[in-house]
This record gives C-alpha cells, sequence and structure tokens, in this order.
C-alpha cells in the first residue's frame, strides 16, 4: 500500500544539491516553489530555464511537477515533484493572455497580490482594501479555465473574500496561520478561513517566524494546538502545510521580497524590530528533515493517524487533482456533452 504523501505548498529556498537532497532525507514528495516574486513574463521564464538545469543536472532527486500523478511518481520513484508558482501576478504583466501560457510552462499557483496593490487585488500592507479589480475577475476566470490556482496569501480581508466568492474552483492560501492565534497582517480572519474550508480551499500552515504565536521561540506544541483549532474551525480536509520555508537564502533576499522595484526605500514589512533580514527558524524546524517533528506532535495533538497524514500532504494531494487540470479535464463525458 502506498503511504500517504508528505507535501510542502510553499517555499522559497536558496536551492542546492545540499537542500535538494535534504528533501529526500525527509520524506518530502512533493514542493510548492515560488519562482517569481517581482519578475516579468521573460524574467520569469529565465527563472524556469535555471530550474531545467537543476532537472537536468539531479533527475534522481528531482522532477518538474504538472498535475497530482506526479506526487505518487515521486512517491514510487523516490523523488521530489517541484511545482512553479507565482507570489505576485507580474508574470502576466497587463495580459491576460499570458495566464494560459504560464500554466503551460508549468505555473501551477498564482498570488493576485505580494503585500501591495496590484493590477487584480489588493495587498495585505495597503491601507484601503478595495478587492478584487475589473482585471482580476477576468483574470480569475481564466485562471479556473486553465487550471492555474488563486492563491490568496499576501492579499487583504476584502480582496480574499471576493476572490473566494468569484472563483468558480476553491482558491489556496497556501502559506499563513490564522490571526487569532497571532495577528500578523499577513495571517487571515476568522472569517477567511471559514469562507475557504466552506468553499472547498485549502490553507497552508506557515513555518516563517513572523507568522507564528511567540515569533522563533514559538513552541512546536502551540504551533499543534494551532492547527487543531484550525481543523474545528475550516474542517480537517482543508488544512495542510505551506512552511514559508526560505533556507540559506542572504537577508539581500529579503530586500527583493519586500521592495522589488517599487520603492526607494527599505520596506521592513513584518520585521517589526526593523531589522529587514531574516528571523531566526525555530528550533523544531530549520529544514525539510525536520516534517517528523510537526508530524510527531500533531499526534499528541489528537489527530489520529489517517488525520495526520491528511495534513501532512494527502488535503493537498486531493486538491492538486481537482485543480491543475482545465476546467473541463474533471468532468465526465456526460457533463461535457451537456455543456456543449
Amino acid at each position: 500500500m502506498t503511504r500517504s504523501p508528505r507535501i510542502d505548498c510553499l517555499q522559497y529556498a536558496n536551492w542546492s544539491e545540499k537542500i535538494f537532497r535534504q528533501m529526500r532525507s525527509g520524506g518530502v514528495d512533493a514542493v510548492h516553489v515560488t519562482i517569481a516574486y517581482h519578475e516579468n513574463f521573460r524574467e520569469t521564464v529565465h527563472n524556469i530555464e535555471r530550474w531545467n538545469r537543476w532537472f537536468e543536472q539531479f533527475p534522481e532527486l528531482i522532477f518538474q511537477g504538472r498535475t497530482g500523478d506526479d506526487v505518487r511518481l515521486a512517491q514510487a520513484t523516490g523523488r521530489t515533484a517541484i511545482f512553479f508558482g507565482f507570489q505576485n501576478p507580474s508574470p502576466i504583466e497587463d495580459d491576460i493572455g499570458l495566464v494560459e501560457i504560464v500554466h503551460t510552462l508549468g505555473g501551477r499557483f498564482m498570488q493576485l497580490t505580494y503585500n501591495n496593490q496590484s493590477l487584480l487585488a489588493t495587498g495585505c500592507y495597503e491601507a484601503e482594501d478595495t478587492g478584487i479589480t475589473r482585471m482580476g475577475r477576468q483574470v480569475i476566470k481564466e485562471m479556473n479555465r486553465v487550471g492555474l490556482v488563486v492563491d490568496m496569501s499576501h492579499s487583504a480581508e476584502r480582496s480574499t473574500l471576493e476572490a473566494i466568492d468569484i472563483s468558480e474552483r476553491p482558491i489556496a492560501i497556501t502559506h499563513a496561520n490564522p490571526a487569532s492565534w497571532h495577528p500578523a497582517l499577513r495571517n487571515k480572519s476568522d472569517d477567511v478561513l471559514r469562507a475557504l474550508g466552506q468553499s472547498g480551499g485549502m490553507l497552508g500552515f506557515s513555518v516563517y517566524p513572523h507568522h507564528l504565536k511567540g515569533g522563533s521561540n514559538c513552541s512546536l506544541e502551540s504551533f499543534c494546538e494551532m492547527i487543531a483549532r484550525t481543523a474545528d474551525l475550516m474542517g480537517p480536509d482543508h488544512i495542510g502545510i505551506g512552511t514559508d520555508l526560505c533556507q540559506d537564502q542572504p537577508d539581500t533576499i529579503v530586500e527583493w521580497m519586500r521592495v522589488g522595484r517599487w520603492t526607494k526605500e527599505i520596506d521592513y514589512g513584518e520585521g517589526s524590530s526593523g531589522n529587514p533580514g531574516f528571523p531566526e527558524m525555530p528550533s523544531w524546524f530549520h529544514d525539510n528533515r525536520d516534517f517528523e517533528n510537526i508530524e510527531a506532535r500533531l499526534r499528541v495533538a489528537g489527530f489520529d493517524a489517517a488525520g495526520v497524514a491528511a495534513i501532512m500532504g494527502g488535503n493537498w494531494l486531493q486538491f492538486y487533482d481537482r485543480s491543475f487540470g482545465s476546467q473541463n479535464a474533471g468532468k465526465s463525458s456526460d457533463q461535457t456533452e451537456a455543456a456543449q
């Protein structure tokens, strides 16, 4: 019998053979990797080219994932499937036709905003949230059609609730935690999480210290108790892991994340201490070999074996199966004929 997969639905590491081998040591079957923060289309293609070289160099460790079946292939062959995603809609620029192109190139998740207002929606750092824009409504429709998942991890409240309502397919918040547990700007209200669960969407719990109660000193016990409370709020089928692991990245990368090209000043963002660098990770999670710590503590928090397996990857796999194909891909022949 095939074991349940282990899936991390967000990382932005400084990729290397060392990290790919740690993925294998940690039994990580699939990772959603960020390949664009502020890059335009051509720059994103350059990042894909770089990943293609890694796939060539390390075929025994990693390969590009496009469907849920690729997670199963990763399990069967002892490798890690890599799924591409964007933390900003910048790769589609102002051209809705690029939605299908980036999906064809392997994009499977796209945030409608990073922290700022975009052409599509409002980011969580803006003072006023005007919701999904006219272009945003059209892009969501096109994302639904091709199988590019709407990700609202960095979006503001109204925009997120409207995206849940507008999207004909369930959306994801790939890396965030409940604001009721820790009131960071990036964490999500109970209203958002309840609506996300009721719509069939997914939340990935983040271990990035700015998203944790107590920051770098957050205990594993507190983190897993938070997961248990969120399961009660959203339903146990709608939660997973999205660590937001930024392993081995220099502090200058935080500046790129926060500043991009939109300002000449340093945007300290979630670094309330005025330090734009990376915070220290909690002691129980430093890299891909540490997922077992979360699994073990979830059992202590009251989840049975099936519940732990669902959180650690089973729920994400079902979401991948439903989400990455074209809108007609999951319909029966009878439904397709009726639509025609």
